[in-house]
Formats: C-alpha cells, structure tokens, sequence
C-alpha cells in the first residue's frame, strides 16, 4: 500500500500521528493509497519553517519572484499530463475536466506574473510644505489555504500563487481525498526556484484544520468548501485575529426565456449540469424555464441529450462524459436526495437510480437525473446535491424566475439564456448573485478578474485571484516624509512648519 507524505521543508516527511485516511479510487471503490492525518506538532513545525523562511523571500524583489512563476508556468504545462493522470486517478473527473482544473490554475499562475504591477503603491510629491507621502504593500509573512476535494489543482494555485508572489510563506491543507496532486504542485514550484519552505504541504483532517486556526503565527486564511465550515472556519479565524476569506456552497439557478435558442440551452444545461458529475460549486443545478411552453420545449429537448451521457472511468476515453462521484459518502447522500424528490412529489424524467457499470460495481457512480415540476419548498431545491441531478422549476413569468434565484440563500453564480439584451441588462443588473453568464452556463471569470459569491456563498470581503488577490495577501503602509529644506551657510538647517 502506497503511503503518501507531508511535504515540510523542501522535503517529503512521512506522518508522525500515527493517525492516516485512505485515498480511495472512486472509479472502483479500492484503497489505493494512504495519506498521513497531521497532528498539531506537525502544523507547527510547518509554520516554524515558514516563518524562517518568509523574511528572506519577501526581501527577495517582486519581479525575480515573478520569474519563479514564470518557470513554475512551464514547469506546469511540461507536466499537464501527469498531473491530469494523477488527479483523475484520485478524484474520478475524466482527463479532459483534469487538464482543466490543472489549466485554470495555471492562469492565476499567469497572472500573478504581473506581481510588480500590482505591488506598486501610490506617490503624492508635495502633500505639504517639504512633504511627500506614499504607500507600500507589504506581505503578511505566513499565510494558510484549506482546499476542497472538487479542484485538487485548480483551487490551491488560486491561493498560493498570489500569496507567495506578494512575499509571503503559504502553508497548504488539501483535501485528504485527492492530496497527490497538491504535492507535486509544491515539488514543482521548488524547481520551478522558489526556495524551501515557502510552499509546504500539511495534510490532515480537522485537527491541522483547528491547528492552523487557532496558530498565532499565520496571518490569513482562505478557504473553499461547505457553507457550515465555512461559517466556522471563518469566524474561529476572525475571533483569532487573522484575515479570512471562506468560499461556501452554490445552488446555481439558470433562467430559460421563451426567445432562448432552446438547442444552445440544452446543451448547455447539459454540460453545466452533468460536466464533472455535478462536484463544481459552479455547476447549474436548477433550470428555471419562462412559461410552460418554454418548459416543455426544453425538457423535449434534454431528455434524448442526458440519456446519451456516457458514465465511465477515466481511463474509458474521450467518449465518457463524466467519472464517478469522490466517496461512496457522496453517493449515498445523492441517492437520499433524489428519492426525497420522488417522495416529496417532484416528476423523474430521466431516472439514473440503481446506476452500475459493468465492470465496476464497486465503483461510486451515479447515473443522470433529471427532474421536472420541482418547487422551492423541496430538499432537493433547497439544498446543493453535488451530482448529476438537474431540478427544472418552471416559472409563469420573468419576474417570477428572478425570484427564484435572488430569494435563495445562496448567491455563487447564475445564468440567462435569451436573445433580448433589455432582458439580459436588467437581469444582470438586478440579480444579487456574485457571478453572472449571459448565454454563458457557468460564468467563472478568467483570472485576471475575481472570483466571488453573494450571500451564504461567502463569507470575506475580499474575492479569489485578479486584482482582490493582491490586496488580501498584503498589508497597506502609508508614510509620510518631510526633508530638511533652506540649507544655511554653516551648515545649519531650519524647518518649515507643518500647517
């Protein structure tokens, strides 16, 4: 049994709790590896490291920081297919989805580049009488990430390459499921010159969680997960005094007006809905159509479009449409929500209960849902499923579908799919939801804008990558100086008063 490590110092260190999680195949339902559970004398000897190291990387000047992530960059795209192949391995996402959460990390990578830019501050020359004032951002020193199961790759470079262009130390906790990836992501930055002990890899459950927490050395924290952590984890760190940014949970409602090109928004319901087996906090998990015709057309058109979704391994090829779910957890929890839907009365139009693929039934997949006439006092409405299970809540007007989604409690991101732009512009407009596509299914901003949810989705006041990044891993000093001015023969120096 393959036994996986913390990576501490610039060095893979086996665990010292005694205590280790399996790291499962999803695709069979075998044990492929354990991972060590990380006590809380090893969070601090990761944070002890950190701290030694940061000074020096942070004296280190922004642009030869900026040329380790420009190598990191093409250390990334040499490895793209390892690093797919290991995270599919782990996770389940077919190659293609794995290449692309590995790709939109590499794009914060991108950006990040631009850490001269961003880190330069504000000059006023002449404030008063011989005075200058100016600004500098500066580095917290040891900054921390808890990342999430759905985006091994994709998520922790979102953090910890605007943490460590902008000087700082950045201690990772990854999922305990999927930690290969995270791993050799640090192996590669170190390659890539960034000195040790800068980036470090601590995995565990929630013991390195609380460890990092309560840490008086680690100056920020961001999360991704569930809304119930996310509330912890982000008031546990603001009571500590550390600066927090928590990303929750989604439930994404995409409008269908009567002018939409219904083929386009079949398939992009699809796509949005079933892509990655539904385990993205920006996957559409509820179509709201305008008017029973609308509906009716719609549903007409996904039916014959999701029972052709091909559900396989990831090593079945470029023909399968998506893997299978992360734990049999996960699974069970899907399964118990669907038949709530069944029980509570919605319609089961495509039925993917009992799923088994032949040749590996001990696998956690789970078959295509698709359910019609749902309303918003139903569990399979109210809550995120994290699967492939779309809810179709047919409204009678405009009106009435902007409702659904802006009364909802969470606030990540939303579509409209029309042809009519006063349409588009006032939905864009009204909508109290962070991220917003326009025959867009899943609006997720490039990197050098932010990524961010409204209501329960978040819980910070600052987003994820772009311009956000930069002020969230740095601190603001202002400073104002006056010189001496009407030098005297003699030597002899005299100052204009303040006003």
């Amino acid at each position: 049994m393959k036994e996986l490590t913390h990576y501490i110092g610039g060095e893979h260190v086996k665990g010292t709790s005694g205590r280790f999680a399996d790291v499962m195949n999803p695709a069979t339902g075998e044990v492929q590896a354990k991972v060590p559970l990380a006590s809380e004398a090893e969070v601090a000897k990761a944070v002890e490291i950190a701290a030694k190291a940061q000074p020096a990387w942070a004296a280190t000047n922004p642009q030869r920081r900026a040329r380790v992530l420009m190598k990191l960059v093409n250390l990334l795209n040499r490895d793209m297919d390892k690093l797919a192949e290991a995270l599919s391995r782990e996770h389940g996402k077919t190659l293609p989805d794995a290449a692309g959460d590995v790709q939109r990390g590499l794009e914060v990578v991108e950006y990040c580049i631009g850490a001269p830019q961003m880190l330069k501050g504000e000059f006023t020359d002449s404030a008063g009488p011989g005075i200058d004032m100016y600004s500098m951002r500066q580095p917290l020193g040891v900054t921390a990430g808890i990342t999430p199961f759905n985006f091994p790759a994709m998520i922790p470079m979102w953090m910890f390459a605007p943490a460590i262009a902008c000087g700082n130390a950045f201690i990772l906790k990854p999922s305990e499921r999927d930690p290969s990836v995270p791993l050799m992501l640090a192996e590669l930055a170190e390659e890539a010159g960034l000195p040790k002990g800068i980036l470090q890899v601590v995995n565990g459950d929630k013991v390195a969680v609380d460890a990092i927490l309560h840490d008086p050395v680690i100056q920020s924290i961001g999360f991704v997960g569930s809304t119930p952590i996310a509330q912890y984890i982000y008031s546990t760190g603001c009571a500590n005094g550390k600066r927090v940014q928590c990303f929750g949970g989604a439930k994404n409602h995409m409008i269908i007006m009567p002018d939409a090109d219904m083929d386009q928004a079949a398939d992009a319901l699809v796509g949005a809905g079933y892509g990655a087996a539904g385990e993205r906090c920006m996957a559409i998990s509820v179509a709201v159509p305008v008017g029973d015709k609308t509906a009716d057309a719609l549903i007409e058109k996904l039916v014959p479009r999701i029972e052709k979704l091909k559900v396989g391994p990831y090593t079945g090829g470029k023909d399968v449409d998506y893997g299978p779910v992360v734990t049999a957890a996960a699974k069970a929890n899907i399964e118990r929500l669907v038949q709530s839907g069944v029980d509570q009365g919605a319609k089961l139009v495509v039925d993917g209960r009992g799923f088994k693929l032949q040749g590996y039934e001990d696998g956690f997949f789970v078959g295509p849902h698709l359910f019609d006439n749902v309303t918003p006092d139903m569990d399979i409405y109210k809550h995120e499923i994290f699967g492939p299970v779309l809810s179709t809540v047919r409204a009678k007007t405009y009106e009435e579908a902007l409702g659904l989604a802006m009364d909802h409690e969470y606030g990540n991101g939303t579509a409209i799919f029309t042809r009519d732009g006063d349409t588009a512009r006032d939905f864009a407009a009204r909508i109290n939801i962070g991220m917003v596509g326009i025959n867009v299914p899943i609006p997720v901003p490039l990197a050098y804008h932010t990524f961010g949810g409204w209501k329960k989705s978040v819980f910070g006041d600052l987003n994820q990558h772009g311009p956000d990044a930069f002020k969230f891993y740095t601190r603001t000093k202002t400073v104002t100086a006056r010189w001496p001015s009407g030098l005297k023969e003699g030597g002899e120096f005299h100052f204009k008063p303040m006003d």
